[in-house]
């Protein structure tokens, strides 16, 4: 049972998007309903926090992203689809149909600009979500909440604190992705302004400070209702920021990743048996292992981004689509031969369809051309499935514990204090539930930084941490790590470190002279 439903109605009073946006893109929210009507009950504030889920999931408030949230030409680009483009089509684990048709090329590619599409698609996302959510923290103070009794100021503080948690897994992908950022919170007023340029270091600072407050206001681990962040929720994304901390802000935080990894690990949360039911339909009951899911429901959460996305898109060639609970294949996206190098024939992780298509890919647009692989189906746990011209009910999992267990196996091998053998013993319980038995098990000797990065291409591809973690590793641009088609070329070429960062767009570059562009662009 979907717990969380994201339903069709408009929200809030002058929400302000970004106060540097460029008037003639409209890139702000469309408004309705205004805060007096919606901040007047507990019912209303769940409500809003609904939506402050369902932003990272839909792109509007009607079916399929109608009725769309921002009035642009990326409306209907719902938050986790174009956040599933920038961390992974550029990298060594998807090869795009349609890239031109798309507007895809530059990003996969490797040679985007501050112009591009899908660039300035996330960062009006991830700006879009962190507005609602100041917004709803806005009406969620002290004299805000006065005229509420005493038990329902503790649930609408209960929900500020989630609020609060949506607001830094935002941030935490601005800081990533972008490095330094216009930054704004509930304090700054509700008008227009020039936001200040954030050094990608002091939002790191915000957002650890943020992040430890909200742990302990949060219920404690699995006691949520489900799709609703716990504590785990916000230790899990401490240990993910400390795991980079390197990248961000120079000083490496390996001990704090641990820390944070562990409390999780130690928390009640265990790996589900069977791999492939953690994206099927039936993911709702994976509660053991997945920690915080963005959420689809054909029925009230539909979005032709998100899981839809994940779903239709990679089914190519002569794969049927009803046997992943879809109607029709979009022929989208396949894999290259790197990432299919991985993996070993008795790991069932790696389950690609060969039929039909070829290893290599020699021409990008080509959907015979390079494996499929499908990850996230629609079907349920006994081969039923549900769907509605292909939405799908597939929940993605975007923090579980199986991302948990490497991080701390990572954070050993980097000096961070543990157990190398609770490390070894973590990254076993992967490996055996991927063969089946313990064929595929590992000793010290081979736990290595390299294999680490390579299991969690195995463990955890197509979960938005390919670029992430080939960037900590130093393998996603230079030549330390070259795939077909890296920069452009059939055997792939060394690609300028500039392209670590995404360029902050040229809109809002020119609207807010606080802003400066990173290096290169």
């Amino acid at each position: 049972m979907k717990k969380i439903r994201i339903y069709c109605f408009r929200l809030l009073s002058m929400i302000l998007l970004l106060q540097s946006c460029t008037k003639d893109l409209n890139q702000y929210p469309t408004v309705e309903t205004t805060s007096e009507s919606v901040y007047t009950s507990v019912d209303g504030y769940r409500a809003v926090l609904a939506k402050l889920y369902g932003s990272f999931a839909v792109a509007g408030n009607g079916r399929g992203d109608a009725d769309p949230d921002m009035a642009s030409s990326t409306a209907s680009w719902g938050y986790l689809r174009v956040y599933f483009n920038l961390q992974e089509v550029p990298t060594d684990e998807v090869i795009y149909t349609w890239a031109g048709g798309d507007n895809m090329t530059d990003i996969q590619y490797m040679t985007w600009g501050a112009s591009d599409t899908w660039v300035n698609a996330m960062y009006y996302r991830i700006y879009y979500t962190v507005a609602i959510c100041n917004e709803f923290l806005r009406n969620a103070t002290a004299e805000k909440l006065a005229a509420f009794s005493s038990t329902e100021q503790a649930q609408i503080a209960a929900f500020a604190a989630e609020a609060r948690f949506l607001r830094a897994l935002a941030y935490s992908h601005a800081m990533d992705l972008y490095g330094n950022v216009p930054f704004v919170t509930e304090k700054d007023p509700v008008a227009a302004f020039f936001p200040p340029r954030m050094t990608r270091g002091d939002l790191f600072a915000f957002i650890e400070k943020e992040l430890t407050e909200v742990a302990m206001l949060l219920p404690e681990a699995r006691q949520n209702e489900y799709g609703r962040v716990s504590r785990a929720a916000a230790w899990s994304l401490l240990a993910k920021n400390y795991l980079n901390a390197q990248v961000y802000t120079g000083t490496a935080r390996y001990a704090d990743c641990l820390n944070y990894a562990k409390k999780v690990i130690d928390g009640g949360y265990a790996l589900h048996s069977n791999y492939k039911q953690l994206f099927n339909a039936d993911n709702d009951k994976r509660t053991n292992e997945i920690i915080f899911p963005i959420q689809a429901d054909v029925a009230h959460t539909t979005t032709w981004g998100a899981t839809t996305y994940l779903v239709n898109g990679p089914i190519v060639g002569s794969m049927k689509a009803s046997d992943y609970g879809v109607l029709s294949g979009w022929n989208s996206f396949r894999t290259l031969r790197e990432f299919v190098a991985l993996f070993q024939a008795q790991d069932k992780r790696g389950d690609f369809w060969k039929n039909g298509q070829s290893l290599d890919v020699e021409d990008p647009g080509a959907s015979s051309q390079g494996y499929g692989i499908v990850k996230f189906t629609n079907l349920n746990d006994d081969g039923s499935y549900k769907t509605d011209e292909g939405l799908v009910s597939t929940d993605f999992p975007m923090i579980r514990l199986a991302d948990v267990y490497l991080m701390y196996a990572e954070a050993v091998l980097r000096g961070g204090g543990g157990s190398v053998q609770e490390a070894i013993t973590l990254v076993n319980r992967l490996r055996e539930r991927a063969y089946g038995n313990a064929t595929g098990s590992i000793d010290q000797a081979q736990l290595t930084l390299d294999f680490i990065l390579a299991e969690r291409g195995r463990e955890l591809f197509w979960e938005c941490t390919r670029r992430t973690d080939l960037i900590r590793f130093g393998r996603f641009t230079g030549n330390a790590y070259l795939w077909q088609w890296k920069g452009g070329e059939i055997n792939g070429r060394s690609v300028d470190a500039k392209f670590n960062l995404y360029p902050i767009p040229t809109t809002d570059m020119s609207a807010n002279p606080n802003l400066v562009q990173n290096p290169g662009y």
